[in-house]
């Protein structure tokens, strides 16, 4: 009896050692785990921005009697997203399409009249980094557009939403101001006024 009892209660301690020790390792490994969440969380916090642009697209107008429109017509565009991560993020944009003059026959009488418009969309957006100066991208999302035409002889207005996508590439000049160029896509071809394509060239600012 007085050779066991030593024995057990020395295993006892070295059970109760090894515990705290296995206790100690699991709470420096939640400790570190932790930090690192609350790291890699402050280097992708979201960057919201704005930005505006010139959006050129070409306009047509498929009317008996017509010509081929005014061609490509630079308009003002103003955009907003959030990076929420360096790679992922969202935008949504806004463009009023200038004024276009198209002329067309009635008989041996030439008329003339004018179409007006606007778009505008929200995508999802996928950016990837060729250096760091340079990145690529692309947004996928709904786009939505409106095109009204007058004439003394014609009235005309069609809307429609559908598919919007856009490829392109913006270049740093500092860590809050950027140059982009892409090109755009809202939905399906348009026979009257501004095209569904659209080259656009504009500068944002992130905060």
């Amino acid at each position: 009896m007085l050779s066991w009892l030593p024995r057990n209660s020395l295993g006892i301690a070295e059970q109760t050692v090894s515990h705290k020790g296995f206790r100690m390792k699991k709470l420096i490994f939640a400790l570190i785990a932790g930090a690192t969440a609350m790291t890699a969380a402050q280097a992708q916090s979201p960057v919201p921005y704005v930005g505006v642009g010139v959006a050129s697209s070409d306009h047509s107008y498929k009317i008996s009697g017509s010509d081929d429109g005014d061609g490509y017509k630079p308009s003002l565009k103003v955009f907003g997203g959030l990076d929420i991560t360096p790679m992922w993020g969202v935008e949504a944009g806004y463009t009023d399409l200038t004024k276009a003059d198209f002329n067309y026959k009635i008989g041996n009488d030439t008329r003339s009249g004018t179409t007006d418009g606007k778009r505008a969309y929200i995508a999802g957006k996928a950016t990837m980094p060729v250096n760091e100066m340079f990145s690529v991208y692309g947004k996928l999302g709904a786009g939505y557009t409106k095109v009204e035409g007058s004439s003394p002889n014609l009235r005309y207005k069609e809307s429609e939403t559908g598919v919007y996508g856009a490829v392109g590439g913006q270049y740093n000049l500092s860590k809050q101001v950027a140059l982009t160029l892409e090109y755009e896509r809202y939905g399906k071809s348009k026979d009257f006024g501004a095209k569904a394509d659209a080259i656009t060239v504009g500068a944002r600012y992130s905060f």
